[in-house]
């Protein structure tokens, strides 16, 4: 195979990124033109690259192997079932793009994993993550295509499928550690752990359990957080924003003793102490180390500490991309819950509440136990607007804090 021309704008390639023969020029043309294109002798497809030596289109996806990859079960048996080929198309389809999820998911922690993460990576960071929010997207919408069969339609060939489960998605699995879910927030699968599914394959089981002792994207970006500029140097923001609740929560004491209607005053009571109490969660590391315990928060009590920050002062230059990136986080973790609750919707539609699952499991109601919180990677960010305050409430910068904000230092 030839090797490509590294002065990619001085290539001879006529191909474009979609897969379709060059443009003639931007130049409108004519009807009569037009007509007279189709006897040049450049429309007679020949693959001038491809004679001297180029590869394929066909060969450079390899389609050989993509489009002879759909058996269907019951065609095998003598019985094709016309649906088992969407089927299987679909779930190729959700195989591609988890890898291709992986593929970026893997790039970004590499980065993060590096001793000195220079903040001129941020950008591609942010479009790599907004790139698996699109993929992710997309998956959601998939489901769609599915819900075109009707139940009676699985019906005709889900006999075929013998024990073949969405459950036993290596990649899915390899996506959710490498997000950061722990195994013990999984719900058992038939009251075991989720890797006896590959007991019998030692290659699949072995990536899993690699894939559950690497940093996880949610360890890299708490790591990356804890260095928040303003949470340990001379600015301390938990101090500054302490001080700005306690004023908050002293003025909202006062109003109470103030009340004179008692309905109202145990009302507002009520809560000042569910409010004071939410605080001190995030004050006190303690209590914040318990919360963790319960499974009620995620994230190291100083990583959240810097999301709340960077959420607070977003505004600012050298927070703008921290704070997208955070976003993208949240965007993630969304649209994954989205694409669980339209397969559990697929499920009861297809199967109803009771029946099993072909891999063993309790299908619908195993399903939808994966819908609860402890399925969310990222949850603190998502509860982070429990502790936000009025723009006019947060604490103003230092002079020293407005010039680290407002100035990127690239050595950092």
């Amino acid at each position: 195979m030839a090797a490509p021309n590294s002065n990619g704008f001085l290539s001879s390639s006529t191909g474009c990124p979609a897969g379709y023969g060059a443009r003639r020029g931007s130049r409108n043309i004519s009807r009569s033109e037009v007509d007279s294109l189709v006897d040049d002798e450049n429309q007679e497809g020949v693959n001038v690259l491809a004679d001297a030596g180029g590869v394929s289109y066909g060969d450079y996806l390899q389609l050989d192997k993509i489009l002879t990859a759909q058996e269907p079960q019951s065609r095998i048996q003598g019985k094709e079932v016309h649906d088992e080929h969407l089927f299987i198309i679909t779930h190729q389809a959700y195989e591609l793009w988890f890898k291709q999820v992986i593929f970026e998911i893997d790039s970004i922690r590499d980065w993060f994993m590096k001793e000195s993460f220079k903040e001129t990576r941020m950008l591609e960071v942010i479009k790599r993550l907004h790139r698996v929010v699109m993929i992710i997207n997309l998956l959601v919408d998939q489901v769609l295509i599915l819900e075109t069969m009707t139940p009676l339609d699985f019906m005709d060939f889900r006999d075929y499928l013998s024990s073949a489960s969405g459950f036993q998605s290596l990649q899915f699995r390899l996506l959710e550690n490498k997000l950061g879910i722990k195994t013990e927030y999984r719900v058992k699968y038939n009251q075991s752990n989720y890797q006896r599914v590959y007991e019998n394959k030692p290659k699949e089981l072995a990536a899993l359990k690699a894939s559950e002792e690497e940093p996880s994207l949610s360890d890299l970006v708490q790591q990356w957080l804890e260095r928040t500029p303003g949470l340990s140097d001379d600015f301390n923001f938990s101090a500054r924003y302490k001080e700005t609740i306690e004023k908050t929560l002293e003025d909202a004491m006062k109003q109470i003793k103030e009340e004179k209607n008692v309905t109202m005053k145990t009302h507002l009571l009520t809560n000042y102490r569910k409010k004071k109490e939410q605080f001190d969660s995030i004050f006190e590391p303690e209590i914040h180390a318990a919360l963790v315990k319960r499974g009620e928060r995620r994230f190291t009590h100083k990583a959240l500490l810097g999301a709340l920050m960077i959420s607070m002062y977003s505004e600012e230059p050298r927070f703008h991309q921290p704070h997208q990136l955070l976003m993208a986080l949240m965007d993630i973790d969304s649209l994954i819950t989205k694409w669980r609750y339209n397969h559990v919707m697929l499920v009861q539609r297809m199967l109803g509440s009771s029946q099993l699952g072909t891999g063993g499991s309790s299908g619908y109601q195993y399903l939808r136990s994966t819908l609860s919180e402890r399925y969310k990677v990222f949850i603190d960010l998502f509860n982070m607007s429990t502790f936000l305050v009025p723009r006019h409430l947060i604490p103003p910068l230092t002079e020293k804090m407005k010039c680290i904000l407002r100035t990127h230092n690239y050595e950092d």
